[in-house]
């Protein structure tokens, strides 16, 4: 099933892992010979990797090293009496990896589809909301559209020069990566449009219906996404409790490692025993920064604003570029009976920390009441992936394992089919 260099191509392996294929496995050939692993990074993607390895492979030790006093990385999860918010994913795509980890955690009476209410997107244009759909991409115009295609399946563009229309471009990569759409590589961003890494070995929509009849849980339709009671926390939580309950399995908080050689040397393993889930490997990585408000109003104040996902903020001059509609979107209790929470997502490029202009602008775009919750829950940093970056990432060659947020996908579901991928080496 596997090729030599751990990348799978058959037909089966696309159904179980659809387009992440695209994405490079920065994985060594020898990492499954060896006796012991040492994962530094215990956000989701080293919890995933460490679970996936140790529960496969008992009689293989996994030590997993995390710097900050807790493990889960970027996932966490804001909780205050009834009120809870997610600080970074709050929700999941469908992806058939994420519902196997779902269903494999004991987790499955926890996990829904969101609510039917929620499927509604916007777009905030010259002060007016406009309703996203996969038919925005034809205000670009066909011309304009196949031309940009055209451009970035030349490989190293833009997400700008694949989408040329600025608007509908920067929203997007700002809801995904805080970051405007001539600064984001299109090939990182949506590898299937641009054709990036190994293509597909049958026809797409025969692929699609055999992905979609994999799914182990629920089979979502089309525009829904899903999440956890109580946030994504439960997904950390879960994992957590799974590998302290393991045997083959030591975690440690509080230290850090400078390098993957240190890691090697500390835990008396070769390189290539050494999976580095910490961010910092590829490249000088730039990154931006963002503020994440939990906003809070009864729903009688709100009223105006249908029920759906979230508006996007392209314009610059409003000091956010994101609302999303928390309390809507999941099945799970989000905000006390009689209210509706938001998520505000305030770029640092285009906010100074004066927390009075993110009032003045709520009142501009959701209510001009005050809001009964109004709580700044910290900051985010979020890499940057320039034009050309996928094909340099492709390009690397090391004698660890480097895997993460920040080398090949951004999304909560490529991290955890990436640690499948890396699992289906033992």
């Amino acid at each position: 099933m596997n090729n030599r260099d751990g990348r799978m191509s058959n037909v089966e392996a696309w159904i179980r892992h659809g387009s992440e294929m695209r994405r490079p496995l920065l994985v060594t050939d020898d990492v499954s010979s060896s006796e012991k692993i040492v994962i530094v990074g215990g956000g989701l993607s080293g919890l995933c990797c460490a679970y996936r390895i140790a529960k496969k492979r008992p009689d293989i030790h996994v030590f997993l090293i995390e710097k900050a006093p807790h493990l889960g990385g970027v996932i966490s999860t804001w909780k205050s009496g009834e009120w809870v918010c997610d600080l970074a994913v709050n929700a999941t795509r469908p992806h058939p990896a994420f519902w196997r980890l779902v269903s494999d955690l004991g987790l499955s009476s926890q996990f829904h589809a969101s609510r039917s209410r929620a499927k509604s997107r916007w777009i905030l244009l010259n002060g007016k909301k406009h309703r996203l759909s996969f038919l925005s991409l034809f205000k670009i115009g066909a011309l304009k559209l196949r031309k940009g295609i055209k451009v970035a399946r030349q490989g190293g563009a833009s997400v700008s020069q694949l989408l040329p229309h600025r608007n509908i471009a920067d929203a997007m990569t700002l809801g995904i990566v805080n970051d405007t759409s001539q600064n984001v590589d299109a090939d990182f961003l949506m590898p299937a449009l641009t054709h990036f890494g190994e293509q597909p070995p049958i026809k797409a929509s025969l692929l699609k219906k055999k992905i979609n009849r994999s799914y182990p849980l629920f089979t979502p339709k089309r525009g829904t996404v899903a999440s956890l009671d109580g946030g994504m926390q439960t997904l950390v939580d879960a994992l957590q409790q799974q590998l302290e309950s393991m045997d083959n399995v030591s975690m440690k908080t509080g230290q850090e490692i400078e390098s993957p050689q240190v890691a090697a040397d500390m835990f008396d393993v070769p390189l290539h025993s050494v999976i580095w889930s910490a961010p910092g490997m590829i490249g000088e990585h730039e990154s931006t920064e963002l503020s994440v408000f939990a906003v809070g109003y009864r729903e009688a104040d709100v009223a105006k604003i249908p029920y759906g996902y979230g508006t996007l903020i392209p314009d610059t001059s409003v000091p956010f570029s994101g609302i999303l509609h928390e309390s809507d979107l999941h099945h799970s209790q989000r905000a006390p009976e009689g209210n509706r929470l938001f998520r505000i997502m305030a770029p640092h490029s285009r906010w100074d920390g004066d927390e009075s202009k993110i009032r003045d602008a709520l009142k501009h775009h959701l209510s001009d009441c005050e809001p009964v919750l109004f709580e700044n829950l910290g900051k985010r940093k979020i890499p940057c992936y320039p034009p050309g970056y996928m094909q340099n990432v492709g390009k690397q060659q090391f004698e660890f394992n480097c895997v993460g947020w920040g080398v090949s996908g951004v999304s909560i579901t490529h991290v955890v089919d990436e640690a499948e991928r890396i699992c289906e080496k033992f």
